[in-house]
């Protein structure tokens, strides 16, 4: 207790740095949106690219093949120079021809120098493999690169030929990329808007007062009263949320059980002064008393004067509890059955109504810490008698037996409730009296742990309550 007062405190948190607007969690979830959208996008332009490339080569094919049946129709299917020049412009080619029997027939020709690198392209033998990998050549293309085109004629049979810069192709490429980059981003926007609204409200907003918790709790455990309420959610922020409030919650009721032992352990040195100072008066007169021919007088005076010794060392080693540095065992030859009388009619001087069988062997002598062995069973059967009196049980009985298992204090009690079970030993926690501490069990406990054994809840029900104690050398 005291060893909590004056231990260090522990150095103060660092305050959070100040996070700027980009390193937040709302602009990084806006950006990856953002960018995920734009990502498929770009997969979803290949093909959208593939086929306005296709589209623009049929209408030039189409416009060649109108000018082919137009050829069809007049005298030998020979026209003007003029005409000729009209029909491949309005088809925005540079020359027709169709190929029959093997025969290349050429049908329309500009009669200009084409300077440039020929490409070959069957529109008759594509895939989509090949689409797509002319339409990425298409945008790295050089601008002279010429294109010959065939594809089905006009008649079945035939074969059409066109020959056509990939300059006009290539330009309108661009344009149709930059129209659907602009409509991307557009979408993009808009759809990371929306989705940022949705998950800011959803997700960063509550994300942030749980950080915000968090890192106030951090600053002051302690003293931080604006604590994280629970939530109704049921998601993983929900659950994450009504954690941190039950470990708050927890955190801040340690802390204030921490600031009562302090407080506490200040009052025990103070009182433990004072008490010792009583004690030793009263062991002073116990002397006297002893010294006297009285045989009722001699008879009780080494039982006041263990009693006293008992309470002075008592009064010596509280505050070694708070330190968490109880006194080690000494351990020595103790006669079982004694040890526990002697303590029975310690314990039970209060409560003359409560029966005490004891049901030990005479002559078993175990190894143990004869001032532990007496403390700690008289505070478990100061326990049992205190909780039968309060539960006006009957019959009001307390056993102690020995068993394969260990040492039996066994009750006629009401039975532990369940809140007390689960603090059974932890100090403060345990008692159900108004007037309790909740330190009887703890110090049993502690004492058998000292002594190389242990201190258990054997059973607890309407029928009584029984507590084990476990040593070494208890094995029947």
């Amino acid at each position: 207790m005291t060893g909590d007062a004056h231990a260090p405190l522990p150095a103060p948190a660092r305050p959070p740095a100040q996070a700027r607007w980009y390193h937040g969690l709302s602009f990084r979830l806006f950006g990856f949106t953002l960018a995920a959208i734009l990502f498929v996008e770009g997969l979803i332009f290949v093909p959208s690219a593939s086929g306005a490339r296709t589209a623009w080569l049929n209408e030039r094919l189409q416009a060649a093949r109108i000018a082919a049946l137009a050829l069809d129709a007049a005298p030998s299917r020979m026209v003007s120079e003029e005409l000729a020049q009209q029909l491949l412009e309005s088809a925005e080619v540079l020359s027709v021809a169709e190929i029959e029997d093997d025969m290349h027939i050429q049908l329309l020709d500009s009669n200009m120098d084409i300077d440039g690198s020929y490409y070959p392209l069957d529109m008759m033998e594509t895939t989509m493999t090949s689409r797509v990998r002319n339409v990425a050549g298409a945008f790295f293309a050089p601008k002279d690169r010429i294109l010959v085109i065939t594809a089905e004629g006009s008649a079945p049979g035939r074969v059409i030929e066109v020959v056509v810069p990939q300059a006009p192709l290539k330009m309108d490429l661009i344009a149709y990329g930059r129209r659907i980059l602009a409509l991307s981003f557009l979408i993009a926007l808009i759809a990371a808007s929306v989705i940022y609204v949705l998950l800011h409200f959803m997700v960063v907003r509550p994300m942030a007062r749980v950080t915000a918790s968090v890192e106030q709790f951090r600053m002051d455990p302690g003293g931080w009263t604006r604590r994280l309420k629970p939530t109704t959610r049921r998601d993983e922020i929900g659950r994450a949320q009504n954690a941190l409030s039950d470990m708050e919650e927890a955190v801040a009721g340690a802390f204030r059980q921490r600031a009562h032992l302090a407080e506490l352990g200040t009052a025990v040195a103070k009182i433990n002064h004072d008490l010792r100072n009583s004690l030793a008066s009263a062991q002073l007169v116990s002397d006297t008393l002893a010294r006297s021919e009285d045989p009722r007088v001699q008879k009780a005076a080494p039982r006041l004067e263990r009693a006293l010794t008992r309470a002075i060392n008592l009064a010596s080693e509280t505050l070694d509890y708070g330190k968490a540095a109880p006194q080690p065992a000494d351990m020595q030859p103790v006669s079982l059955r004694g040890a526990i009388e002697e303590a029975a009619a310690e314990a039970l001087i209060a409560w003359p109504e409560v029966e005490f069988m004891d049901e030990l062997p005479s002559a078993r002598i175990i190894e143990a810490d004869p001032e532990h062995l007496h403390r700690l069973a008289t505070n478990l059967i100061r326990n049992a008698a205190e909780a039968m009196v309060a539960g006006a049980s009957l019959p009001k009985r307390i056993t102690v037996s020995l068993t394969r298992e260990g040492l039996d204090f066994t009750d006629t009690g009401p039975g532990l409730p369940d809140a007390s079970r689960a603090n059974l030993f932890k100090p403060f926690a345990a008692s159900t009296r108004k007037t309790g501490t909740g330190l009887g069990l703890v110090i049993a406990r502690e004492l058998a742990i000292g002594m190389g054994g242990d201190l258990q809840l054997a059973s607890t029900g309407p029928e009584g309550t029984t507590f084990r104690l476990i040593l070494p050398d208890l094995v029947v």
